[in-house]
C-alpha cells in the first residue's frame, strides 16, 4: 500500500513539475509578445504623432492662405475650423497615448489580448 501511495505521489509531483514548466514557458512567451507589441505600438504612436504635427502645421498654413483670399468662402472656413479642431484633438490624443505607453507601459490586465494580437500578427506575417 505504501508503494502504491509513493507511486501516486511521484506521478503527481511529475505532473505538477510538467505543468509548472509549461506555465513558465507560456509566461515567457507572453512577456516576449507583450514587449514586441509594446515596441510596435510605441513606434506607431510616435510615427502618427509626427504625422499629426505635420498635419497641424500644414493646416495652419492652409488656414493662413485661406484668410488671404479676397473672396471668403464660409463653408470652407467652417470645414477648416472643424478640421483644425479634429486635428488638434488627434494630436493631443496621440501625444497622451505616447506618454502613457512610454511612462507606464501596458497594464498586465491586457496581457491575454496582447498575446492574442501578437500571435495573430505573427501568423499574418508568415
Amino acid at each position: 500500500m505504501a508503494t502504491f501511495l509513493t507511486i501516486i505521489i511521484v506521478v503527481g509531483a511529475l505532473l505538477a513539475f510538467i505543468a509548472a514548466i509549461s506555465a513558465l514557458r507560456a509566461g515567457l512567451r507572453l512577456r516576449r509578445a507583450r514587449a514586441a507589441l509594446e515596441a510596435e505600438i510605441g513606434a506607431e504612436v510616435i510615427r502618427l504623432a509626427g504625422r499629426a504635427s505635420k498635419l497641424e502645421g500644414s493646416l495652419a498654413a492652409l488656414n493662413a492662405r485661406a484668410e488671404m483670399l479676397p473672396v471668403r468662402i464660409s463653408s470652407l472656413q467652417q470645414n477648416l475650423a472643424t478640421l483644425g479642431v479634429l486635428t488638434g484633438a488627434l494630436g493631443t490624443s496621440l501625444r497622451q497615448a505616447q506618454k502613457v505607453l512610454t511612462s507606464a507601459g501596458m497594464k498586465s490586465a491586457l496581457a491575454k489580448p496582447v498575446a492574442q494580437l501578437s500571435r495573430s500578427f505573427r501568423n499574418t506575417r508568415s
